[in-house]
């Protein structure tokens, strides 16, 4: 568990305050992602996904972003905004699926089937985007996809349960799917998500798409050994949506449990519990309420992308925030 420095309601509002006075100050937006700290959360500007911060950050007026998540979320904002300033409060925090491709592997895979449509996560770096045809988030894997000419090759990357979820909701047969993984989101397995939909047979299930349990979870329903009408596979925009209109008393949550604050705002009336209590991204807790207030004091935090790569990298991240959202999975 992450040690926040704060001590007592009045050091948080004497912190909060300062936050908001050096935002105004700097004219700046906070942004921050759903497995941020409850702290960062609360002082947001906006709270929400990729897909979500993604449109704020390019519709934004302010002159700086602060982007409380990890540095390729920064880097998005950059190449949708590259006038503005963007700082990340911690430029050390990453991603270790954004890490698990780099842009010579891709070139090195696109090589190996020319012609095919390259799909990137948004969980990647700006170099990895730079060699992209279209970005996507959870939010609208499955729409993106599914708009792909029938007979076009579609290389997805790099997260393979993501893919894994694509693959099997569009029913598509030429699809290769890169082997990279989200190690929070793998480390939660069908074993524990069986045994605690086991012990609480009343609870919905939450489960996100990059989970290792997610593909396994569906496959249960069909076994009937979950229940296929309280198991959903959403984003966390999408377990947002659900919150606010399940009549359910108790709903287990599989993704990282930073996203039961906001789950806990949403629907203060229902017992909100994780999957894994361990599913914590070391990276996301790494903005601190000290390490956000040095950053707006200091403004030493900035996010540069090389101008030729933002060029090419932000025709797919565009194409990305342009798809509507109709599916009930997201990110």
């Amino acid at each position: 568990m992450v040690t926040t420095g704060i001590r007592g309601d009045e050091d948080l509002r004497k912190w909060s305050d300062e936050v908001r006075r050096l935002a105004v100050e700097r004219d700046a937006v906070i942004l921050a992602h759903n497995y941020q700290l409850p702290e960062i959360q609360d002082v947001a500007d906006h709270v929400g996904d990729s897909l979500a911060l993604s449109r704020i950050a390019a519709a934004s007026s302010a002159a700086t972003i602060v982007f409380a998540g990890v540095y390729f979320m920064a880097e998005t904002a950059k190449i949708l905004a590259p006038e503005k300033t963007v700082l990340i409060p911690e430029p050390r925090a990453g991603c270790s699926l954004a890490d698990s491709i780099d842009a010579d592997q891709l070139r090195k895979w696109k090589s190996e089937h020319p012609g095919a449509v390259v799909v990137a996560y948004v969980n990647t770096s700006a170099q990895v985007k730079a060699e992209t045809d279209l970005c996507c988030t959870s939010a609208n894997a499955v729409e993106i996809v599914a708009g792909i000419p029938s007979d076009k090759e579609v290389l997805f990357l790099p997260d393979q349960f993501l893919g894994a979820h694509v693959q099997r909701t569009t029913k598509r047969k030429n699809m290769h799917i890169w082997m990279g993984e989200c190690h929070v989101h793998a480390g939660i397995s069908p074993q524990e998500l069986r045994a605690k939909a086991e012990a609480a047979p009343e609870s919905e299930l939450f489960i996100h798409p990059e989970c290792g349990c997610a593909t396994p979870a569906l496959w249960l329903t069909g076994t009937g050994d979950l229940p296929a009408e309280r198991t959903h596979v959403l984003s966390t925009g999408g377990m947002l949506d659900r919150a606010r209109t399940t009549h359910a008393r108790s709903v287990l949550v599989a993704t990282e449990t930073g996203m039961l604050h906001q789950l806990r705002r949403a629907n203060p009336s229902i017992k909100w519990e994780p999957v894994n209590a361990k599913a914590e991204c070391v990276y996301m807790k790494m903005t601190t309420p000290k390490v956000l207030l040095n950053c707006l004091r200091e403004g030493t935090t900035e996010v540069e992308v090389d101008p030729e790569i933002a060029s090419r990298a932000r025709r797919a991240v565009e194409a990305m925030i342009s798809v509507g959202t109709s599916s009930p999975v997201g990110e």
